[in-house]
């Protein structure tokens, strides 16, 4: 019994002194955001001709703008082309058509519409609402038909 109340102490002992060995290391993360730009389609505009059919524009009465929703880091600038593409006019209007395509910024970055291009220094969300105007000369006017343009908006850095 002498030799086995030694061996219970020293293992009730070894029990209750548990050894921890913890180790912490923090994890470094790390990122680079380069300046960027997403626009996204939000409506597309409607032209209606104006009382003297020289005039195919989103200003005119039930005429609406087409609108893109811009989300940007900043650093970038934000403009409209000034040629329109995807152009179709019906088949009896075979005069010229003089387009020409402006925009207004409005939300985290706010610009007056009209066709500059615009530095946006800062990060945010807005909408740039783009407007399209088709105007004929002389005693050229619009005709009946379906008319169609594109206007193409960029956001670059």
């Amino acid at each position: 019994m002498k030799g086995i109340l030694p061996g219970l102490a020293f293992l009730g002992l070894a029990a209750s002194s548990s050894v921890t060995f913890a180790a912490t290391q923090g994890v470094i993360f790390n990122g680079t955001v380069a300046s960027v730009c997403v626009l996204t389609v939000g409506s597309n505009g409607t032209m209606t001709v104006s009382p003297n059919l020289q005039s195919l524009s989103s200003h005119n009465s039930g005429g609406t703008a087409g609108t893109a929703n811009l989300a940007t880091t900043g650093g970038v600038t934000v403009s409209v082309d000034s040629a329109v593409t995807g152009v179709t006019t019906p088949a009896a209007d075979s005069g010229t058509i003089a387009w020409t395509p402006t925009y207004a910024v409005s939300g985290a970055h706010n610009f007056p519409e009209g066709g500059a291009s615009h530095a946006l220094t800062g990060p945010g969300t807005s909408v740039v609402t783009v407007n399209l105007a088709g105007a004929k000369t002389g005693s050229d006017t619009f005709v009946a038909g379906n008319y169609q343009a594109t206007v193409t908006v960029r956001c670059e850095p």
